[in-house]
């Protein structure tokens, strides 16, 4: 395994920062390198986001449903099962129906005071719902400008902080089938407004909306998410595997 670890590292240093930056464009056999067990053995690890994210979640100590009943829920069942030896920390706070400007509001108390190690962020949808359901008008620049802010102030507080951006995404189906085109052109605004901002930070991107239209190939829509947003159970175990696909080997 040592061998192995070598020349992995030796690709990524003659690969340079591109291929770090850039996780999906990693070549199949290196997405299946072990868990860095040469890391320090606690991490703590916290998603943010909206309603995806939150799952349902109890905000007490319940530890039936402190995780919710999600994408990051599986993420954290798995991970603490397959590595019993190794002190993960996990934690949600994602809420529902939060923007970007939502999380910006509470960030100090629900993320900053945290000190995670891995930060893994989810947003962008409600922003889009917010301008096409309720008439806003904060535009994809504002979005943009505000998610920058906050990844600014998180590096500052948290300089070795791992960032994992996560893809914002939709499927013609539900709500969004009502108005199709609109929402594809609002959320085709963000995403690559996410991805940017991933190689800024040297982020890790976890390319969602490829994953679900590639799931399409399987079945129907209504298989992976209900309403066009909100993922059904397929959908969040296809979240799990994409996001461990490319955060796994960095824990």
């Amino acid at each position: 395994m040592k061998d192995n670890r070598r020349s992995f590292i030796k690709k990524i240093t003659l690969a340079g920062a591109a291929a770090l930056t850039v996780p999906q464009m990693v070549s199949a056999a290196d997405m299946q390198e072990e868990l860095n067990t040469d890391d320090a053995t606690s991490k703590t690890i916290l998603f943010q986001g909206d309603s995806i994210t939150d799952g349902g979640r109890s905000t007490d100590t319940d530890w039936n449903h402190v995780y919710g009943q999600d994408y990051d829920y599986l993420i954290t069942a798995r991970m603490n099962y397959d590595y019993p030896e190794r002190d993960f920390k996990f934690f949600n706070r994602g809420i529902s129906g939060n923007t970007v400007g939502d999380l910006a509001a509470r960030w100090q108390k629900d993320t900053l005071d945290i000190k995670p190690d891995l930060l893994s962020i989810l947003i962008g949808v409600n922003d889009v719902y917010g301008v096409i359901v309720k008439g806003g008008k904060a535009t994809a620049e504002d979005f943009g400008n505000t998610y920058d802010g906050l990844l600014a102030q998180t590096k500052k507080a948290l300089p070795n902080v791992q960032l994992v951006l996560c893809e914002p995404f939709i499927l013609n189906v539900g709500m969004v089938s009502k108005d199709p085109e609109t929402w594809t052109r609002e959320v085709q605004k963000r995403q690559p407004i996410v991805k940017q901002l991933a190689i800024k930070y040297n982020a890790l991107y976890v390319p969602f909306q490829q994953a679900f239209d590639k799931a399409l190939l399987k079945a129907p829509a209504t298989h992976w998410i209900w309403d066009g947003v909100h993922p059904m159970p397929a959908g969040h175990e296809l979240m799990a595997r994409e996001w461990l696909k490319v955060v796994k080997r960095h824990l």
